[in-house]
């Protein structure tokens, strides 16, 4: 049994990606590719890796083979993520305190709950073994996941994580079928674009800007809004930097 089965993949599996960051482990990239084979993920998507995969990644992957095979490897997160409605990073920070920039994380289990009927494409970000997704990773991402552990010893390894987070999408994303669709990919871009000239041209110190525009974007797109609700906000926004460019003129 330890083959690939002539059997169709989940249809929920198909609207997820996993996007590894830098991976620094060969054998790490194999052993995510075998679990997400156990939970019938096929799209894996590697950021700053050429894709020529070597023995021990072959080797880790046993027979998920197809997996590598099909993998694509990209230079940015933008770039991976360019075709998902909702980009959702990983980390294995925790809150803490009013300093804390990167707040309001899920845990597994809230992840497929809150997108099951969403009939998009969502990515899920891991970053490299040793220091996890920078900041400014983690700023490009809509949601924020963390998988709850003892303090003691914090840190998963990556392919127990992507396993985690596959394991909880497959229990319950396809117990309804999907029946709305979150904005588009390209709608997202230009929401994102808005709120970055928002923030620019705000009458406020300059050393605050992008702290607001993180928070807006954060706020914004954590609470997925259809393509209607991103352009009825995306009027206002675009309203408001356009008022705030006219004052400084």
């Amino acid at each position: 049994m330890g083959i690939r089965q002539d059997i169709p993949e989940p249809a929920s599996a198909q609207r997820i990606c996993v996007v590894l960051v830098r991976p620094e482990n060969d054998g790490n990239i194999g052993a995510v590719a075998r679990v997400m084979a156990n939970f019938g993920v096929s799209d894996l998507r590697v950021v700053g890796r050429d894709g020529e995969w070597s023995e021990e990644t072959r080797n880790r992957a046993k027979h998920a083979q197809w997996v590598l095979e099909g993998a694509n490897t990209f230079d940015s997160i933008g770039d991976a993520a360019n075709d998902c409605s909702l980009v959702v990073g990983t980390s294995g920070m925790r809150e803490s305190g009013d300093k804390t920039v990167f707040r309001h994380f899920l845990h597994p289990e809230d992840l497929p709950s809150r997108v099951r009927d969403m009939d998009s494409r969502v990515a899920l970000v891991f970053g490299p073994e040793g220091n996890g997704l920078l900041n400014e990773e983690l700023n490009m991402c809509d949601l924020l996941v963390s998988v709850p552990t003892w303090e003691g010893y914090p840190i998963l390894n990556l392919s127990h994580s992507v396993a985690i987070l596959c394991y909880e999408w497959y229990k319950v994303a396809d117990s309804e079928p999907a029946t709305d669709s979150l904005l588009s990919p390209e709608l997202r871009t230009r929401l994102k674009e808005e709120i970055s000239r928002l923030a620019q041209t705000m009458p406020t110190p300059v050393h605050r800007r992008q702290g607001i525009e993180e928070t807006l974007s954060r706020v914004m797109l954590r609470g997925l809004p259809s393509d209607n609700e991103a352009e009825r906000i995306l009027g206002v926004i675009s309203a408001a930097a356009d008022a705030f460019d006219q004052n400084d003129s």
